[in-house]
């Protein structure tokens, strides 16, 4: 059944979902959740989803690649947080591991710094390790792993000693 208590077939079901794919990348498993609450049963759900993927309107692989580019470059998420977000879309570990290949160690590196410089400005607290903790529970909320959150910190507090020698210097 539609919204409006009509019942629904499977080829307006299928064309609705041909035209959600053609606008933007479908996981497999929101095309399940829209077609399951169309009132659709299981072997029609599987049928539509089966005909969407051999024409190639929706691919487990493409999803992927193009949701870690989009998250690491629009959103500034860490490895952690897209991975979590994958899994959640019920996409296996293996598949996320290999495209997450494609992408090098060092973009995801580079999302951190800035992160990090632009919070340290507006975090309160009473001391300089309540400042930081608060700094690490964010970037960790972000989706960054603990090293990579010490070391952008390190390289945080070596530029701001910097900055500190030469404005004292210049005074």
């Amino acid at each position: 059944m539609d919204m409006k208590g009509q019942v629904i077939t499977e080829e307006k079901a299928y064309a609705k979902m041909t035209r959600l794919c053609a606008r933007k990348e479908c996981a497999p498993f929101d095309i399940v959740g829209k077609l399951s609450r169309m009132g659709l049963s299981g072997p029609v759900i599987n049928r539509i989803i089966d005909r969407l993927e051999k024409e190639k309107y929706i691919d487990e692989r493409r999803f992927i690649r193009s949701f870690i580019h989009d998250k690491l470059h629009f959103n500034k998420w860490g490895k952690r947080k897209i991975t979590l977000s994958l899994r959640q879309k019920q996409f296996s570990q293996k598949l996320i591991d290999e495209l997450f290949m494609e992408f090098s160690d060092t973009s995801f590196g580079e999302s951190l710094q800035p992160i990090l410089e632009k919070k340290w400005k507006s975090v309160t607290g009473k001391s300089d390790y309540e400042k930081r903790g608060k700094l690490i529970r964010y970037a960790l909320g972000r989706g960054f792993s603990m090293e990579e959150i010490l070391a952008g910190i390190e390289r945080l507090g070596m530029e701001e000693i910097t900055r500190g020698k030469m404005t004292n210097e210049t005074e």
